[in-house]
């Protein structure tokens, strides 16, 4: 089991779960985005307004971006591109592709998949990473969960229905998050904030000029699209990083991955309960067998 440390205390908790709330919001705020803006703008203006905002706290509270002098600051730049790619800019356009065929819930319950998804590249990747007989059990598990998630039909691409391809894309969205985690995983040491403000300074300029390119200077976009982006870009991306460097800095990783058993569970709350979204037993049984999976990858068993 992940190791929670004595000393979290009530103040970490209530962060955890705010920092769960808030990455569980950010489908139902895609939903919302998406009422006006294509999914390429909504990735390029969340990326966009995040890394507009996050870079002024940086600076406001003292901090710097990482150095480029050196090998090792080139080094952290370069992870930081990597960081700008699979964790910002390749993922949120997948999501948001995905999101106008399934729902939020959908959308949400996937992230679940993430920390299943970095046991085996952790352990080609990662120097000194085990892959011992529970995670590999816990990963099983996992996996059976997903292909139930996703459905069989998602491999059989026909030209109707975009829907299973959509759910695909949700879960390459995962894939995609995994990796960064590798990525962020295998940096040199920096500050946490400044390294998450320099790979979306990075994302913004890749994805905007793409978004420019290919589909134009958007529209004038409705309120609940504005609002929707807006959120996205300053909750789920600035602000969401603040309550994350806060938690590692003050409980550790390790009680920060708690936070992955919650986003899926409050993703399916909004979109239930707000949106009115549908729910299949399916899902609820996938959902099931992936937080199975990962507890018990994250089990640590004690021989007798």
């Amino acid at each position: 089991m992940t190791t929670v440390p004595v000393s979290a205390g009530l103040k970490n908790w209530l962060l955890l779960i705010m920092l769960g709330v808030i990455w569980g919001a950010s489908f139902m705020g895609s939903k919302f985005a998406l009422t006006g803006l294509s999914p390429l703008w909504v990735a390029a203006l969340r990326i966009l307004i995040g890394a507009v905002a996050l870079t002024i706290l940086v600076y406001s509270l003292g901090r710097r971006l990482p150095d480029l002098k050196g090998k090792t600051g080139k080094k952290i730049w370069v992870h930081a591109l990597g960081m700008a790619v699979f964790t910002n800019a390749l993922p949120f356009t997948l999501l948001s592709w995905g999101q106008i065929y399934v729902t939020s819930s959908f959308a949400g319950i996937t992230m679940a998949v993430v920390p299943l998804l970095v046991l085996p590249l952790a352990y080609f990747l990662v120097p000194g990473d085990m892959m011992g007989w529970q995670k590999v059990i816990g990963f099983i598990i996992g996996f059976t969960g997903t292909v139930v998630l996703i459905g069989l039909d998602a491999f059989q691409i026909t030209g109707g229905d975009l829907v299973p391809i959509a759910r695909l894309a949700c879960v390459m969205a995962a894939c995609s998050y995994a990796i960064g985690s590798i990525i962020t995983r295998l940096c040199p040491p920096t500050s946490a904030m400044g390294f998450a403000a320099a790979g979306l300074i990075l994302a913004a300029t890749i994805i905007v000029p793409i978004a420019l390119m290919v589909e134009g200077v958007p529209n004038t976009a409705p309120v609940p699209a504005m609002l929707g982006v807006t959120f996205l870009g300053l909750f789920t991306t600035a602000f969401a990083t603040i309550i994350l460097v806060t938690i590692i800095n003050s409980a550790g990783p390790s009680f920060l991955s708690l936070v992955n058993y919650q986003v899926p569970i409050w993703a399916v709350v909004f979109g239930v309960g707000l949106l009115g979204e549908t729910l299949p037993s399916q899902f609820l049984y996938a959902l099931g067998l992936i937080i199975s999976g990962v507890a018990i990858s994250q089990t640590q068993f004690k021989r007798l």
